[in-house]
């Protein structure tokens, strides 16, 4: 059964940090892009950041560039997934949500659960 499990998310005050995790199991993720999204009330979700396979190449949202970081850890078991988010603002309160697409696909095919944050002015 294939299982992206996020957590780290919590209540943190404006230019604060938090960092979220995104445990991977059920097949082998050591070659899959991984992403992380964000859902905010009301509005649609949008992509973050994602980082290849190996970790080298990374990409971000503007909205966060310069604050988060993404990073992986393939030799974990199960393959886990970071978002080190800095200097957080109220904009960033958001349900973030962890994915992994299989290399060479368009479309992210897993999905977790979604964590909330919550950033306080």
């Amino acid at each position: 059964q294939v299982q992206l499990v996020e957590s780290g998310g919590g209540l943190v005050q404006a230019g604060g940090s938090l960092r979220l995790s995104c445990a991977a199991s059920g097949r082998t993720f050591s070659y899959d892009v991984m992403g992380w999204f964000r859902q905010a009330p009301g509005k649609e979700r949008e992509f973050v950041a994602a980082s290849d396979w190996s970790g080298a190449s990374t990409r971000y949202a503007d909205s966060v560039k310069g604050r988060f970081i993404i990073s992986r850890d393939n030799a974990r078991n199960p393959v886990t997934v970071y978002l080190q988010m800095n200097s957080l603002k109220p904009e960033d309160t958001a349900v973030y949500y962890c994915a992994a697409k299989r290399i060479g696909t368009a479309d992210y095919q897993y999905w977790g659960q979604g964590t909330q944050v919550t950033v306080s002015s």
